[in-house]
C-alpha cells in the first residue's frame, strides 16, 4: 500500500498519539483523547474500511487535538468529542483519496479489512462516549456497499445511519449546510438500501452455518457445500497482489463455488489448517490459520432460508496483519 505514508523511526514529524492503554498519570488532554479513542476508531474505519489507514487518521488527529488544548492561553474545549469527532472524520475524508486510488490498481476485488475480535466480545466502541454503535449498520455487506459511495455519502451515512448524529449535528461535522446533507443522507440511504442484504440471520445461527462451511471446504467436500450454499451464492475473495484468490471476480453460483472450495480444501494437507470462530465487523465469522499464520478471515450472509447466500473471503496478507 505505497500511498499511506510511513513513519519515521527516529520519531520526527508529528508526535505519537498516547497508548490507548496507558495506565499512568495523564493530563486532561489525554485522558479526553484515550477516551474518545474507541469511537473515533470505530467512525474513521467505517469510512475508511482499512485498519492501518485508521491508525494513521487517528496519528494526524492527536496532534490537532493536543497542539488546540495546549496553545498558550487556549480555553477549554467546550465539547471534546465533538472537537475530536470532527477532526478525525475530515481528516478520514481527505484520506479517502488515497484509498480510491489504491483500488484503481489494485489486484481483484476489494473488500474492506476485518476488524477482528474474540466472539460475542464488544467492538471497538461502546456508549461510553455517547453514542451506542448499531452493530448491525457496519457489517462486512454494508462496509462492500458502502464502497461505491462518494466519500461525503458514505460519511452522511455512517454519522447519521451508524452512529445516530441528527443532521444538524452532522453538518456542523462536515462543515456543510444541513439542506446539503439532508440531500446526501436520502441518496446514500436509498443507495444502500438498494443493494445491502434484505435479510440479517441471527448470529447464532450464522455461526453454525459458519462452522458447517469451513468443514464442509476444508473436508473438499462438494455435495456437503451443496447442501448449505443457496444456488445463487457469490463468492468474494480479496487476495490483493499477495494472498490466493478463487477469481479477481466474485464466483457465482453455488455448484461453481462448491468446485473451487472443494478443490482448495483437498489440497491442503491434514494438520496444517485450523480453525477459529471470531467476530469481524461484529459479523460470526472463521479465522482460517495455516501453517500457524492468518491465512483468511471468512464471513458468510446467509438467505431467509438459513443457506449461504454470500461468502467473503480476505485473503490479503495485508489485511490480516491484525487478525492474528
Amino acid at each position: 500500500m505505497p500511498d499511506r505514508p510511513t513513519r519515521r523511526p527516529d520519531g520526527a514529524g508529528p508526535p505519537a498519539e498516547p497508548p490507548a492503554d496507558s495506565t499512568g498519570p495523564a493530563d486532561p488532554a489525554t485522558r479526553a483523547f484515550l477516551a474518545h479513542r474507541p469511537l473515533l476508531f470505530s467512525l474513521v474505519h467505517t469510512v475508511l474500511g482499512t485498519v492501518a489507514d485508521t491508525e494513521d487518521v487517528l496519528q494526524e488527529t492527536w496532534p490537532a487535538w493536543s497542539a488546540r488544548c495546549r496553545a498558550p492561553g487556549a480555553t477549554p474545549v467546550a465539547d471534546p468529542r465533538a472537537y475530536l469527532v470532527r477532526v478525525a472524520v475530515n481528516a478520514a475524508l481527505r484520506r479517502r483519496a488515497a484509498i480510491d486510488r489504491r483500488k484503481e490498481t489494485y489486484v481483484g476485488a476489494w473488500l474492506p479489512e476485518p476488524v477482528v475480535t474474540a466472539p460475542g466480545a464488544p467492538g471497538p466502541v461502546g456508549d461510553a462516549a455517547g453514542v451506542v454503535l448499531r452493530r448491525e449498520e457496519v457489517s462486512t455487506a454494508l462496509l462492500v456497499v458502502l464502497e461505491t459511495l462518494t466519500p461525503l455519502e458514505r460519511a452522511v451515512f455512517v454519522l447519521h445511519e451508524a452512529f445516530g448524529y441528527p443532521h444538524t449535528e452532522t453538518a456542523r461535522i462536515l462543515g456543510r449546510s444541513p439542506e446539503a446533507v439532508r440531500q446526501l443522507a436520502h441518496r446514500a440511504r436509498a443507495h444502500v438500501h438498494a443493494r445491502r442484504p434484505r435479510y440479517r440471520a441471527d448470529p447464532e445461527l450464522r455461526r453454525r452455518a459458519t462452522e458447517r462451511f469451513i468443514d464442509a471446504a476444508l473436508g473438499g467436500d462438494i455435495d456437503a457445500l451443496m447442501a448449505v450454499l443457496a444456488p445463487d451464492a457469490a463468492l468474494w475473495t480479496d487476495g490483493g497482489a499477495s494472498g490466493p484468490a478463487a477469481s479477481p471476480r466474485p464466483v457465482c453460483g453455488g455448484r461453481r463455488i462448491a468446485r473451487v472450495l472443494a478443490a482448495v480444501g483437498a489440497r491442503l494437507a491434514p494438520g496444517r489448517v485450523r480453525v477459529e470462530p471470531r467476530d469481524a465487523n461484529g459479523d460470526p465469522s472463521a479465522l482460517i490459520i495455516l501453517d500457524g499464520r492468518p491465512a483468511a478471515v471468512v464471513v458468510l450472509d446467509l438467505d431467509d432460508d438459513g443457506r449461504v447466500a454470500t461468502v467473503y473471503s480476505v485473503t490479503n496478507p495485508d489485511k490480516l496483519v491484525h487478525a492474528g
